[in-house]
């Protein structure tokens, strides 16, 4: 059963879920605009084999309020509950997106903390634009109209959004602060080839080939240039692919893990 903890990581609170189950402990970590709980289908699918433990971060969910959204605060966080709360290491750790980012530069940084990579939509290189959430709906009357207003937005993906949604005194809205989430992706915008080349772990990339994201081009790079990594892609699928064929991504992830 998904257990959601409470849990001060350098001083900032942040939360996790905790899937549970008997098989051996994977983290994992989401996206801009994300929360542990939206990994719950890919979750599922990885038990019994793996035991998937997901990090809420900071300026995410039900995190504190924080101003620092470098891409080194994120580092320092994913490490310091490693060490510090899980007291785990090596172990895979995947991530998706800006997740990815932080997975991978935690195997460059921390070698000792990552024995398998899985990255899903995770680029090297990101580029603009970014995604500006700072005129969407601050309040609705019930999650219903919430829903409606942020797929006129967003479209089918207003379901990854949604798992923010929250009921306030005044309405219901959106959990995340979209300043702070532009800073953070800004804050994200260019080369990050030499982290990704920085660890020598075995690596999966995942990459939807409708992603607007992580260009075809760009994955095969990143699986040709570095050692030890392989590439699955799926067609017809975008930047959320593990949410659209949560099946599909565990299959890979699972054969991955047991060591292809």
């Amino acid at each position: 059963m998904a257990t959601a903890h409470p849990v001060t990581v350098r001083g900032t609170d942040l939360s996790y879920v905790d899937f549970g189950g008997p098989g051996a402990p994977l983290l994992a970590l989401h996206g801009h605009f994300g929360r542990a709980r939206g990994l719950a289908a890919l979750a599922a699918r990885l038990a019994p084999a793996h035991r998937v433990i997901a990090l809420e971060q900071r300026a995410h969910g039900s995190a504190a309020p924080v101003a620092d959204v470098r891409p080194d605060a994120y580092l320092a966080d994913a490490a310091a509950f490693l060490t510090d709360h899980l007291g785990a290491g090596p172990l895979p750790v995947l991530g998706h997106s800006m997740g990815g980012s932080v997975a991978y530069r935690l195997a460059a940084h921390h070698p000792d903390l990552v024995s398998r990579l899985v990255v899903i939509e995770g680029p090297a290189r990101n580029e603009p634009p970014v995604l500006d959430a700072r005129d969407w709906p601050r309040r609705a009357a019930g999650l219903a109209e919430l829903r409606a207003l942020l797929t006129e937005r967003v479209g089918q993906v207003a379901d990854y959004f949604l798992e923010s949604a929250a009921e306030h005194p005044d309405g219901w809205g959106l959990s995340f602060d979209p300043e702070t989430l532009l800073r953070s992706q800004r804050a994200l915008l260019g080369d990050w080839w030499p982290d990704w080349l920085g660890s020598a772990c075995p690596a999966l990339l995942l990459h939807g080939e409708d992603s607007t994201v992580l260009p075809t081009a760009q994955a095969r790079e990143m699986t040709a240039r570095r050692p030890d990594t392989r590439l699955v892609t799926f067609p017809g699928r975008g930047h959320w692919v593990h949410d659209e064929d949560p099946a599909g991504v565990a299959e890979a992830v699972l054969a991955f893990l047991r060591g292809w």
